[in-house]
């Protein structure tokens, strides 16, 4: 008997006060919505995931959703006036034979693995369950004139969150009653308790929010960073090309005009080379050599810049990003200052970063030295990354 997610993200999110629904809201990148899907996609206890959607948004789920951050086992349905009625869509879309029924809000985008296993370990034993969590606050009863009429004791109250799972034929049971009597409550739980079946409540986790609020999209912003493990790292770069005639001077994909270019198998671009070495190094993920070989056809004669983009795409798939490049080329002639400003502009473009983040200096050797005698160009560089470990549903 399989297990079935239902998640109802059919809302609009006018509480919020954005012209975009709260589920499409970018959380670290990522809408809230693919957030929650991809802790139900990973956990081993979900079979399939039904999610009611606004009927307008049901291809661009199909179509890009789903494809883009591998959601498999999603299906989508169209979502209802009320939340109610998006799980009833949802309900009546399960086609399998079903055994539990898990239903979790979209804009819960910190619910765990461990959780949905808890609760519904908790369902299989008992034919209901939902998580939440103990008030902690004192709560008052207020009559309308908003004079206090009691204390309410908090020792015996919880607040209820999702995941909530329910028995299928028990919560389907539930359902058809509820829309019997035309009752609407405010949670899945609710729709069972009043047919008198019991339901067990497993302790959840106050980080468990329910995104409904501007002020609820700060918090989330918070769990968010303090659930990313950010992590700096550093990598040293070194290229020397001699000069030679008839070759063109190239540096950090600038051409210079002097009567002097740099011998070598693609452009020569000492920087660039430099540059990348030192983005590989900090990954680590090799050097330029290993990538870009100088044996290789394909690379004659090739733009550095082209290969400095190639890099870029290896650190991102590694999760890293580029935090700084600091780099000295070290030569006698031409003078490099007014041509500074370009190569900055040019990492910048290639690497997706402010300029503010690269810092290029030109030095002489005083004589010394091959590059002293004007034979050739030495470039050291630095780089550092980002390197983002990200938990939970982020990826």
């Amino acid at each position: 008997m399989k297990t079935v997610a239902l998640i109802p993200a059919g809302g609009v999110g006018k509480r919020l006060k954005s012209h975009i629904a709260k589920q499409y809201l970018l959380l670290d990148a990522l809408p809230i919505l693919v957030h929650t899907l991809k802790v139900f996609q990973k956990s081993k206890e979900i079979d399939k995931i039904i999610l009611a959607l606004p009927p307008e948004d049901l291809v661009y789920m199909r179509q890009e959703l789903a494809e883009k951050y591998g959601l498999t086992k999603v299906n989508a349905v169209a979502g209802g006036l009320e939340r109610q009625d998006s799980v009833r869509n949802c309900l009546m879309a399960i086609e399998d034979e079903c055994g539990l029924v898990v239903i979790h809000d979209a804009v819960r985008p910190f619910v765990t693995e461990e959780l949905i296993e808890q609760v519904i370990a908790a369902a299989r034993d008992t034919g209901a369950a939902i998580s939440g969590v103990r008030i902690k606050d004192t709560v008052k009863e207020v009559k309308e004139s908003s004079m206090i009429e009691t204390t309410v004791p908090r020792h015996s109250l919880w607040l209820a969150q999702t995941p909530q799972v329910f028995e299928y034929e028990l919560l389907k049971k539930a359902y058809k009653t509820a829309y019997d009597d035309n009752f609407y409550g405010t949670d899945d739980a609710s729709l069972v308790e009043r047919m008198g079946e019991k339901v067990k409540i497993v302790e959840g986790s106050y980080e468990n929010i329910k995104i409904t609020t501007n002020e609820d999209m700060l918090i989330a912003d918070a769990l968010m960073q303090k659930g990313n493990k950010v992590a700096l790292r550093s990598g040293f770069g070194y290229d020397s090309h001699r000069f030679v005639t008839d070759r063109k001077l190239i540096l950090g994909g600038v051409e210079i005009p002097y009567e002097k270019g740099l011998y070598g198998h693609s452009d020569a671009d000492a920087l660039i080379h430099a540059i990348c070495d030192a983005l590989l190094g900090a990954a680590g993920a090799g050097d330029i050599g290993r990538h870009f070989p100088d044996n290789d056809p394909d690379y004659k004669n090739i733009s550095s810049m082209i290969l400095l983009e190639k890099v870029k795409k290896m650190i991102k798939s590694k999760s890293f990003t580029v935090t700084n490049i600091d780099a000295t080329v070290v030569m006698e002639q031409p003078k490099l200052a007014p041509y500074a400003a370009q190569i900055v502009s040019n990492l910048a473009r290639v690497l997706k970063i402010s300029e503010n983040c690269i810092n290029i200096k030109a030095k002489t050797n005083e004589g010394m030295g091959f590059t002293g005698r004007n034979e050739g160009v030495a470039v050291f560089a630095v780089a550092t990354l980002t390197e983002r470990n990200k938990n939970g549903s982020k990826a």
